[in-house]
C-alpha cells in the first residue's frame, strides 16, 4: 500500500469514528405535523411526532418572552407573539407552543426573529417545580440559533 493511500485510509477511518453533531442527526419537525384531529374534536399526537419521542429533534419557530429574565427555558412558537403563553394545564395546551429546556441558561433573542431549536423531545404532561409551569410537549437539553 503507497503511504498516501494508507494516509488517505486512515483519515477516512478516523472520521468515521466521530459523532454526528445533533443538527445532522436530528429529526425535523414542523408545528403543522405535530397534531393530528382538529380544535373541536381534540387534537393527537401525530404518528411522526411520537416516532421522534426521546430522539434528536429541530423545530423552526419564534422565541416568547420568557417567564422570568434568567429563566433556563422558553416557550417556542409558531409566530412571533409579545406575550408568553403561559397555560394553567395541559388540557388546554395550545398546538403551536413547545417549551425549550436550554443546555445553559443563554441570551433571549426577540421574539419576531426566527430560530432553529434542536433538543431532546419529550411528550407528556409536565410541571416545571419551580415555576408551576405546565407542558405537553418539550425539547430537553436544547440549543437554538438565529437563523
Amino acid at each position: 500500500m503507497k503511504r498516501r493511500d494508507f494516509i488517505r485510509c486512515s483519515a477516512l477511518a478516523f472520521i468515521g469514528t466521530l459523532p454526528l453533531s445533533r443538527a445532522y442527526a436530528a429529526v425535523r419537525l414542523s408545528f403543522d405535523e405535530m397534531y393530528e384531529g382538529n380544535a373541536i374534536l381534540g387534537l393527537t399526537f401525530s404518528e411522526k411526532l411520537q416516532a421522534a419521542d426521546d430522539k434528536t429533534v429541530s423545530i423552526d419557530g419564534f422565541m416568547a418572552p420568557p417567564l422570568k429574565a434568567n429563566a433556563s427555558f422558553f416557550v417556542l412558537t409558531d409566530q412571533p407573539v409579545s406575550l408568553c403563553p403561559f397555560c394553567n394545564s395541559d388540557q388546554d395546551w395550545p398546538a403551536n407552543i413547545v417549551v425549550v429546556e436550554l443546555i445553559k441558561k443563554d441570551d433571549f433573542v426577540q421574539a419576531n426573529k426566527p430560530i432553529r431549536v434542536t433538543g431532546r423531545l419529550s411528550l407528556g404532561s409536565r410541571t416545571d417545580p419551580e415555576t408551576g409551569f405546565v407542558s405537553l410537549v418539550r425539547l430537553s437539553e436544547a440549543t437554538f440559533e438565529v437563523l
